[in-house]
């Protein structure tokens, strides 16, 4: 007999996350008919997909955004990265916890509400949260220019999006800021999800590891793709996380005046050490690690500073509705 369609729960998700509760597919197929064949009983009885196979997962995603995120339009090329999406939201939810921190526990809602996306890829999937939930503005940059298309078609499409989201080509890959914050330009926030491995083998093996983990490999040498997709610059990096946040902590200085707080997402906890050491250097005034449970995963962010707590106030009082 086929149970619930609601699926289950693994760890907790930020209490004002809509995807707490789990996927349910009765209601997203009733949303987006074309996600029907997708879904099917597994072994539980319960209603799910194959999150092994990519164009089930890219319509899951689909589903959810014109479900929870009031899109009418949203899709991206087969090879560019498709995130799970409960886990792009609690990112966006605890950054406004960290900005309600510094507002006497208020979150700072609105346009006036400027958020720099680092590496926003083909999905732009941080912006279309946080305007959902925040209606904060965002510039979204990447070094890929047909992300930066495929990203533009999605912003154009969706009125939501449209006169909130603007996208920039990062036209120097050795930089993250420069040439993307304009010299009249502040931010509440950056953000970023960084490539964290160190090469494109590193990221094979754990593209391996997930199809095992889902059943899906049973041939080592056989030819595998991530199951959420991914370009070179999305998966890996020279020297992987650890060196791309370093890189932004050191880049950061020279804007520390045009930002509130900078931020990364920081997926392994080896990498911390480096990271604190290199706040120190550069001398941020305060700085947080921000841990976040998603599903059997723990990640964590980073968050780093050079305005002193009275001044943080003053600014988030200033741009808050």
């Amino acid at each position: 007999m086929q149970k619930s369609s609601t699926s289950p729960k693994s760890s907790p998700l930020h209490h004002r996350n809509k995807h707490n509760h789990g996927y349910d597919f009765k209601t997203l197929i009733q949303k987006l008919p074309e996600f029907a064949p997708f879904v099917k009983a597994n072994q539980y009885g319960n209603l799910s997909i194959d999150f092994a196979d990519p164009i089930a997962v890219k319509m899951l995603n689909k589903a959810l955004l014109i479900q929870y995120y009031h899109l009418s339009y949203w899709d991206i090329p087969d090879q560019f990265l498709c995130p799970p999406i409960p886990g792009r939201a609690d990112y966006i939810h605890y950054l406004a916890d960290l900005l309600a921190s510094d507002n006497a526990n208020h979150i700072p809602t609105g346009h006036q509400v400027h958020v720099l996306d680092i590496g926003t890829g083909a999905n732009v999937i941080y912006p279309i949260i946080g305007c959902a939930e925040y209606g904060w503005s965002f510039v979204a940059s990447d070094i890929n220019p047909t992300a930066i298309n495929v990203a533009s078609l999605i912003v154009k499409a969706n009125p939501i999006l449209n006169g909130s989201v603007a996208c920039r080509l990062q036209k120097d890959r050795s930089a993250m800021f420069k040439q993307i914050i304009k010299p009249n330009e502040f931010y509440l926030l950056t953000l970023c999800n960084p490539p964290f491995h160190a090469s494109a083998q590193a990221a094979l093996a754990a593209t391996q590891r997930k199809l095992k983990n889902l059943g899906k490999l049973t041939d080592p040498k056989q030819k595998t793709i991530l199951n959420f997709g991914g370009q070179h610059a999305e998966l890996y990096c020279q020297g992987g996380e650890a060196a791309f946040i370093t890189k932004m902590i050191q880049e950061s200085v020279h804007y520390k005046k045009q930002c509130l707080w900078f931020t990364s997402l920081v997926s392994k906890k080896e990498s911390l050490p480096i990271i604190k050491k290199h706040l120190k250097q550069v001398g941020a005034i305060d700085s947080k690690i921000v841990p976040m449970a998603q599903g059997q995963k723990v990640s964590r962010f980073v968050a780093w500073t050079f305005y002193p707590p009275t001044e943080r106030q003053q600014l988030v009082k200033k741009f808050q509705k």
